[in-house]
């Protein structure tokens, strides 16, 4: 009997301490971003990279945390392929352009692996990469979240307050649909939407330049108007986006003067005219 009360002190106290860095750690940071989805395969971890890369452009220093655990490509996105190194028991990001910070679980494991992880695990890992991470002081910290409201995301918003939840999604109805149950968990665990982001919103023909609307329209309308939140950037649907991103380019970075990187530019304009006021 003893024993076991001993060891469940031991483990409150681990808990305590480990929440305490956690506190620590993002009160050195500004502003905190979740990228979520209410499905996958809307361009969720293509929004958060080029978010995170934009933000960087700017001058701010940027970290980004990719959150999705059974799927992480924010690395190959960046094209990155270092191991992530530890030191002094700290997780050590990579650094791009001397501004930029980033931290993936694709950055530990070895290629093709699957991670097979129940809900603790999860939490586990997510605690160490918020407080065992030297993110050091940031403007901003990008969280790419996984599609859906499991546990990866109920995890994070239970240990950090984020200044907003930026929702990704397409106009078909299925992604409308999801996408309403992602906003109404966000505001159930007393988080903000800080608006929309309407991925491959058009294809503009490369013939006639007529803008075509692939998967529909409208379905953001109803979700801002429903919500009362705003559409904060429309991305077209552009081959290029996938082909640059294969090869660890932002499209941000590397499609200048195209329609998909001033979508970008109009995204960050609005989030940070949102946190201004």
């Amino acid at each position: 009997m003893m024993e076991n009360q001993k060891q469940r002190f031991e483990a409150i106290n681990r808990r305590v301490e480990r929440e305490k860095r956690i506190k620590e750690k993002m009160e050195l940071i500004k502003h905190k971003i979740a990228v979520m989805s209410g499905k996958g395969g809307v361009g969720k971890t293509t929004v958060a990279v080029n978010l995170a890369v934009a933000l960087a452009e700017e001058g701010f220093n940027v970290g980004l945390l990719d959150v999705d655990v059974h799927g992480p490509n924010v690395a190959r996105m960046l094209g990155v392929e270092d191991v992530l190194n530890a030191e002094d028991d700290e997780i050590i990001p990579f650094e791009l352009a001397g501004n930029l910070k980033v931290v993936s679980l694709a950055m530990i494991l070895q290629e093709g692996v699957p991670v097979i992880w129940r809900g603790p695990l999860k939490h586990t890992a997510l605690q160490q990469f918020l407080g065992d991470t030297r993110w050091g002081e940031l403007d901003f910290l990008v969280f790419d979240l996984p599609p859906g409201t499991g546990d990866e995301a109920l995890s994070l918003f239970q240990l950090v307050k984020m200044d907003g939840a930026v929702v990704v999604t397409t106009p078909q109805e299925v992604a409308i649909d999801d996408v309403r149950r992602t906003i109404n968990f966000v505001l159930r665990m007393k988080q903000k939407v800080l608006g929309l982001v309407e991925n491959m919103s058009y294809l503009v023909c490369p013939k006639c330049g007529e803008k075509i609307e692939l998967f529909g329209r409208g379905g953001a309308e109803r979700l801002s108007e429903e919500f009362k939140v705003p559409i904060l950037s429309r991305v077209p649907f552009d081959p290029k986006i996938p082909q640059l991103s294969d090869v660890g380019k932002p499209v941000v970075s590397y499609y200048r003067n195209s329609d998909v990187e001033r979508s970008f530019r109009e995204l960050i304009k609005n989030i940070l005219e949102m946190l201004e006021r």
